[in-house]
């Protein structure tokens, strides 16, 4: 059974405004100042255990460019382009289509192009324990982090029954951002996992999926021409047909073949600034200085970023986010950093597309 892997590449990345805009997404950024983007950091993650003819990038028809120059080794035809912004769960449908029409033997891991996996051989062994699990019956997968903290920003997963492979049991629930309370439950629980939004599947058994669990998606899909010559032109009509949810929404919450692999992988999601604030490395007043020369007095907790050559001076600010790009300037509190979303559409409703 040939293995593929889907790296979904098409998001705006709103929280890590205003490194992170429209016209290039975080996933395309180079946040480490490690010369590598958090894509092609994903795409050479995977390589050892999917070959990188058989990885396909699923991204917005407006970043080709980018995805193009930024894996130059990748086929053309592995790189799909959505007509418009739908969510998770048409991407995953059209991508599974896709595959299963060059393979109908395929498992597939599908994965975002811009999370952070500190454990790279600790995910090499997850990714190929899993793929033998899904590869085995009907079956849907999902990874699954331990918790170390109440985070109110991710989805959560409770373990169920044993499934008899080590390391991968039932899935009894699916909790979507709790809030502070239900979240500490769930931490101090021992219950609940955080959920990595990594999956896997075979081909044929996440379309079976679609159709028991959501037809409303699967309808648009289902008598689509994927071969070479057709596929450009059938999905420029039928992806913006489809509804946008998520593929928690749309399949995992409502399966009852769903299991989740526990692992321990250093991961983050890096889906916001108070992401990397928590992984990155602090000094003596625990600020973090992300690619940035710093003179701070009397500051505590606060992340400085900048993208170019300039010095921060600052004085008095305790638990704030200060990032400054091109075209804006960012000094707002951490803990309201889930607002974000909100200030990026008011910014574009006053000042103009051009600055989000």
């Amino acid at each position: 059974m040939a293995r593929y892997c889907v790296i979904m590449c098409g998001g705006v990345g709103s929280r890590f405004w205003p490194f992170s805009r429209s016209e290039k997404p975080k996933q395309f950024l180079d946040f480490f100042g490690s010369g590598t983007t958090l894509l092609q950091a994903t795409y050479e993650r995977v390589k050892p255990v999917v070959s990188p003819e058989r990885i396909v990038v699923v991204t917005n028809k407006e970043y080709a460019g980018l995805v193009k120059e930024q894996l130059p080794e990748i086929k053309e035809e592995n790189i799909l382009l959505e007509p418009a912004r739908r969510n998770t769960a048409p991407c995953i449908c059209w991508a599974a289509h896709h595959i299963l029409e060059r393979d109908p033997e395929a498992s597939i891991v599908t994965l975002p192009s811009d999370q952070l996996v500190l454990k790279e051989a600790a995910f090499h062994k997850a990714l190929e324990k899993g793929l033998e699990f899904v590869e085995g019956g009907d079956r849907l997968l999902t990874l699954g982090i331990r918790p170390t903290s109440p985070h109110t920003g991710y989805g959560y997963i409770q373990r169920g029954e044993p499934s008899g492979t080590d390391e991968i049991l039932k899935v009894k629930s699916f909790t979507e951002k709790p809030t502070a309370d239900v979240a500490e439950l769930f931490l101090n629980s021992g219950e609940f996992f955080w959920n990595a939004g990594i999956f896997l599947w075979t081909a044929r058994n996440i379309l079976k999926a679609f159709d028991k669990c959501a037809p409303q998606v699967a309808t648009v899909f289902a008598d689509g021409d994927y071969t070479a010559a057709g596929e450009r032109g059938f999905i420029e009509k039928a992806f913006p047909m489809s509804p946008s949810i998520s593929i928690d929404y749309a399949v995992m919450e409502k399966a009852d073949n769903v299991y989740v692999e526990t692992v321990d992988l250093g991961w983050s999601d890096l889906g916001s600034w108070k992401a990397l604030f928590d992984i990155s490395p602090k000094g003596a007043e625990g600020n973090v200085s992300q690619n940035c020369r710093l003179l701070s007095t009397d500051c505590r907790g606060t992340l400085f970023a900048v993208q170019g050559d300039k010095i921060i001076v600052a004085d008095g600010l305790k638990d704030y986010i200060v990032a400054d790009s091109e075209k804006a300037l960012l000094i707002y509190p951490i803990a309201k950093e889930q607002d974000l979303r909100h200030v990026v559409n008011e910014v574009k409703n006053r000042f103009g597309e051009e600055f989000v």
